[in-house]
């Protein structure tokens, strides 16, 4: 099969011709029909604390057609068409049995996407219901990362939100954020790209001010928020987050940083300010997600701005290291 496969860390991915996936016992091939590119994707290709070699193949929002059975597989059959879990855990343990797999002790993020076909496990798959797409399903694992985000920050109706960073997941909780009944939803980001598209996923606000992101958040909100979700990973923003919150109020970390930070503990702690992280979902989250869709949910299907081949891979990944109009570009190898 052909994918594009990492050469190393700060190389572009290439395209080439790999074995094709024998599932073992317990496992499935799936023809990958769209793999979402996602940020993280990008870091790790460009950070060693990921841990990605040479000759790995990433790609972990997937869907596809469910072509070849390994002994011992139920619950799907050939020719299902799924939305893929990539969270690997051992599948015995509690956290396991409870479908909650990012918390096993053996938990193993799956790759695999950028390829004409990947290997998972039956319990890894959600078939997809009539009414979703193959994009929809790869769409549904970045809608989980931000639904549990939402869910872990405590939101209730009437709350004001901020949410820093335009990226695909900062729009997914403006739009789960809305749906669960914040009052009002402010978007704050450097640049300007994303505005319609924030706006049309349920922010009520898009700021973009860097002289003045304290006080351009709390004159379009009216004030300061109920909960930020720090939805971009750069050392700064938590520090930032702080002086953006309300007494007693949540920031919620979402964004990926491996890099250290700093940030005076004594004007959170004078707030009382509750600092939550928040990564990964549930096996219920992701099916609540995929509902959402599956019932009518247009405003997330926004998030998806082009839909590449495979030949255009690497040169469509590098450009996305630069801010650019994209949010969420789709494989269909």
């Amino acid at each position: 099969m052909r994918a594009a496969v990492v050469q190393g860390l700060h190389q572009p991915l290439i395209v080439e011709t790999v074995a094709d996936p024998v599932p073992g016992a317990g496992e499935i091939v799936v023809k990958v029909g769209r793999c979402g590119i996602c940020g993280s994707d990008l870091h790790m290709t460009e950070d060693p604390a990921y841990g990605v070699r040479a000759g790995d193949v990433l790609g972990h929002e997937f869907a596809g057609e469910i072509v070849a059975l390994g002994q011992d597989t139920e619950g799907v059959g050939m020719g299902d068409l799924v939305s893929v879990i990539p969270l690997a855990g051992c599948g015995n343990c509690e956290s396991c049995s409870k479908g909650e797999p990012a918390w096993c002790s053996g938990f193993a993020l799956q790759g695999g996407g950028y390829a004409e076909y990947a290997i998972t496990r039956p319990s890894q798959c959600v078939v997809l219901p009539r009414s979703a797409s193959l994009a929809d399903g790869a769409l549904v694992e970045p809608l989980a990362v931000a639904l549990h985000g939402v869910h872990m920050s405590g939101l209730k109706q009437g709350n004001n939100v901020l949410i820093l960073g335009a990226g695909p997941i900062g729009m997914a909780v403006a739009f789960w954020a809305k749906r669960k009944g914040a009052a009002q939803v402010t978007v704050q980001d450097v640049a300007d790209f994303q505005r319609d598209r924030a706006l049309a996923l349920g922010a009520d606000h898009f700021i973009t001010c860097p002289e003045d992101p304290i006080g351009s958040a709390e004159r379009a909100a009216g004030g300061k928020a109920d909960i930020v979700f720090e939805c971009v990973g750069i050392p700064g923003l938590i520090a930032q987050a702080v002086e953006q919150v309300r007494a007693r109020g949540t920031i919620l970390l979402l964004g990926l940083c491996t890099k250290p930070d700093t940030f005076i503990s004594f004007a959170m702690l004078s707030k009382e300010v509750r600092l939550i992280t928040s990564a990964f979902f549930t096996r219920s989250e992701f099916e609540m997600a995929l509902d959402a869709l599956s019932a009518g949910a247009s405003e997330p299907r926004s998030l998806i701005t082009s839909t590449i081949d495979l030949d255009s891979t690497p040169s469509v990944f590098e450009a996305l290291r630069r801010r650019t109009d994209q949010c969420k570009v789709m494989i269909a190898p």
